[in-house]
């Protein structure tokens, strides 16, 4: 069982991580590159005590949202996507059992064959063990993202907070890519993310993180350290609560 070192804020958090992180510099796909540098930073964690679990979306494979404005059945794009999640779930766990931190693809499809069923009991077992949990396939329900999926899993397992990492090191007014004016935020409520549509993660999402009182941390997954910096208690990135 882990217990957290005197540096580590959270006893147990969830990370959300975007299938184009893992993407590296590639145009599609996994950049081996990248999902080691990310299985890096959650040892990191790991090793300080702290107990880590990780959703995963699809995006550098499949967007099932994308596959349903192409014409495809929408239930079906989603189911699609849900799958492109479990292949970068089992890349996470591979990348993280090379560097022997033990790991485990729970699934909320039933493919038995390659990962376990999701069954909440037997994954907070898991994080108690000391083990990276993986929650694959979104909700295994269509019209939900993976950013609703982390919301849920987080309130479920009883973590104390949600992160999310992307490429930018916090929330902002506008897009920063396009917008050199564009303010980050430090802190914001849920209210004001969802007023001001600033698209930190769906309405869902922000709507279940502020129901259930679970903290939301964006912040760059690029940068290193910024996952430690987190978990520590440091103002990395924008905290929504």
């Amino acid at each position: 069982m882990s217990n957290p070192s005197s540096t580590a804020k959270y006893r147990r958090v969830l990370i959300k991580l975007s299938g184009e992180a893992l993407m590296g510099n590639e145009a599609y796909g996994i950049d081996p590159d990248m999902i080691s540098r990310i299985a890096g930073e959650i040892a990191e964690l790991s090793k300080q005590g702290t107990e880590v679990a990780i959703v995963i979306g699809g995006g550098n494979i499949f967007r099932g949202t994308g596959l349903a404005a192409s014409g495809i059945d929408r239930v079906t794009a989603d189911q699609m996507g849900m799958l492109a999640t479990i292949m970068n779930s089992l890349a996470m766990q591979d990348a993280l059992e090379r560097i022997n931190l033990h790991a485990r693809v729970m699934s909320a499809l039933k493919i038995n064959e390659v990962c376990e069923d999701y069954i909440r009991r037997r994954a907070v077992r898991h994080l108690q063990k000391g083990r990276v949990v993986i929650l694959a396939a979104g909700t295994g329900n269509p019209f939900f993202t993976t950013d609703s999926a982390a919301s849920l899993r987080a309130i479920e397992l009883g973590a104390e907070l949600l992160i999310k990492a992307t490429k930018v090191d916090g929330v902002y007014s506008s897009d920063p890519m396009k917008n050199k004016d564009a303010v980050r935020y430090d802190t914001l409520s849920y209210d004001e993310v969802i007023e001001r549509k600033l698209g930190v993660m769906d309405t869902t999402a922000v709507v279940l993180c502020r129901d259930n009182n679970m903290p939301l941390r964006v912040l760059n997954m690029t940068k290193p350290g910024s996952l430690l910096k987190a978990v520590q208690g440091e103002d990395e990135g924008t905290l929504v609560e």
